[in-house]
């Protein structure tokens, strides 16, 4: 993909509840490969998690190189769900995350979802969501069950229907994105999605500021909202190349 060049920056806080970081995030330029991984809970089944799956996508990505298709991206995920399947019998505890990913290749940005981490664009001064969230809270938001902002769908948050560890072995979620210069790509666990609002984070996005500049102010911004979890972002500028 040659029309387009890509800045990027990615910072990671542990925040106040935890007393180490159970996010794990890469970020790689020329080619973009930017990947965030949240493990579930904090034990050593969270860290292996996170871990293994973000080097099982990252080598699986490089290795397909310009060939980098849908098709790669789940067999990477099949991968992963099968080597943190058999880390979790090991260990013998909780052993799952999430997984967020953009890549470039020369057909767009592909962006495979699969967990509550989320991926967002800002383009035309309007921030979306590209990503869904497999979680309980979701379907029941968007299938009437409750309100949005219910007691009970703040408790569906945390069943996830769908992440990597899961016994099932489900898929991803795979999407492929037409870059525009101009638009502004953020990638996220949950830690900054909940404490920092949509309204902020489209404020942010749209400063003139580097892409550094608004990982660092979001990542206050989670501390500044109490640090009750672990936060990361990853955050890319499309321009002109």
């Amino acid at each position: 993909m040659t029309d387009f060049a890509f800045r990027a920056a990615a910072g990671s806080v542990v925040g106040r509840r935890y007393s180490d970081n159970f996010d794990v995030v890469h970020l790689g330029q020329d080619p973009l490969l930017a990947v965030v991984a949240d493990g579930m809970g904090d034990g050593e089944g969270s860290r292996t998690a996170g871990r293994t799956t973000v080097d099982v996508v990252i080598d699986r990505i490089r290795t397909a190189g310009n060939t980098l298709d849908a098709a790669t991206l789940r067999a990477a995920v099949a991968e992963a769900q099968v080597q943190v399947g058999a880390a979790g019998r090991r260990i013998g505890q909780l052993t799952g995350c999430t997984l967020t990913a953009l890549a470039a290749s020369p057909a767009g940005l592909w962006l495979v979802q699969i967990g509550d981490s989320r991926g967002y664009r800002l383009r035309n001064g309007l921030l979306e969501q590209l990503t869904v969230d497999h979680t309980m809270a979701w379907l029941g938001a968007i299938n009437g069950w409750y309100p949005f902002d219910s007691p009970e769908a703040h408790s569906a948050r945390y069943q996830l229907t769908r992440y990597v560890g899961h016994n099932a072995h489900p898929e991803p979620d795979v999407l492929n994105i037409a870059p525009r210069p101009g638009d502004v790509l953020l990638l996220c666990s949950d830690g900054l999605t909940d404490q920092v609002p949509y309204s902020r984070i489209s404020e942010v996005l749209q400063w003139t500021a580097t892409p550094d500049r608004q990982v660092r102010q979001l990542l206050a911004d989670t501390e500044k909202a109490g640090g009750d979890d672990n936060a990361t972002a990853v955050i890319v500028h499309v321009a002109p190349a």
